[in-house]
């Protein structure tokens, strides 16, 4: 068996298709939706995902303002910077660029914006109506999870899930939107006894534990929909030779960043699965999209407009 690798950039597309079609919608509406991305400091890939996020705004007909504010910042000067975002009508989304200065505090930053806003899904009223079943802006990155097996015709209903991964961001929320979808959802961690075996379990695979090809084979059910959240830096020449062989896609990012990205899952996972998502290339590839798709629905429910989520 070979599994059928997921082109998360055509996913991707379609949605951000979808999203300018809704926003175009609600220009007819005289409403043009809005974001705010505060960035704090200079590190770069930060700076990256933040230009990532502004260049779809400007493709989906979405406003984007970015706020770049000095590395020393104070928490009172952010959290007035939220406030004043939060009290704009034209903006339907605030999001703050993690991970902020080690001097801030992102936890206190996150409650700061207005649920109705919170475009990342990370604040805690938008746990709660998640965790509840109530209508709500979900994590953009477990969005794009849902999406993906949306894609390829994978109803969780009835199905056993495993999401391994315990994360806030990732597999919390992971977890809980395939419970909302009548999965039978079991949550895995560094403690799991038998994690292969719990893993085997399942008929679909989440992997979203921040270490490199840590899901091998034998954690797999012949067949089973394998989806690879992790975004891991490899630097070691002689573990991508393992993982990849002569790869020369690998061998080159070697050689111009000094790195190659993998996920958590094994390469050789792809003999067992029957769906399985790429590093790069999958998940990744959604979650701007989804964000946007976030930003969209904002503006819907703020302006009493119809949803229809892309």
């Amino acid at each position: 068996m070979t599994a059928t690798i997921v082109d998360g950039a055509a996913i991707a597309a379609r949605i951000h298709q979808q999203v300018a079609e809704g926003v175009a919608g609600l220009a007819g509406r005289g409403v043009v939706p809005g974001l705010a991305v505060i960035l704090v400091g200079d590190d770069r890939a930060s700076a990256t995902y933040v230009r990532s996020k502004r260049r779809g705004c400007r493709k989906a007909g979405i406003t984007s303002e970015l706020y770049h504010l000095p590395v020393d910042t104070k928490q009172a000067e952010l959290l007035a910077r939220v406030r004043e975002l939060n009290g704009r009508d034209e903006i339907d989304g605030v999001l703050v660029q993690m991970p902020l200065p080690d001097h801030l505090d992102g936890r206190e930053v996150t409650e700061a914006i207005d649920p109705d806003k919170d475009v990342d899904g990370f604040h805690p009223v938008s746990v709660g109506r998640l965790s509840a079943g109530v209508p709500t802006l979900a994590p953009a990155t477990p969005l794009g999870v849902m999406k993906i097996l949306e894609a390829h015709g994978i109803a969780p209903q009835g199905k056993r899930a495993v999401v391994i991964g315990r994360s806030d961001i990732v597999g919390k929320p992971t977890a809980m939107l395939l419970l909302h979808a009548h999965a039978t959802v079991t949550i895995c961690h560094s403690r799991t006894a038998d994690l292969p075996s719990v893993a085997r379990e399942a008929d679909i695979l989440v992997a979203a534990i921040g270490r490199e090809a840590f899901v091998t084979p034998d954690f797999v059910r012949p067949g089973a929909a394998v989806i690879d959240v992790g975004i891991n830096a490899v630097s070691q020449p002689e573990l991508v030779g393992e993982l990849y062989g002569d790869d020369p896609g690998r061998a080159e990012d070697l050689k111009k960043k000094g790195y190659t990205i993998v996920g958590d899952v094994h390469p050789a996972v792809a003999e067992v699965a029957g769906l399985l998502t790429p590093v790069p290339g999958g998940v990744g590839r959604l979650t701007i999209a989804m964000l946007l798709a976030n930003c969209l629905q904002a503006a819907r429910r703020r302006r009493g407009a119809p949803e229809d989520r892309a």
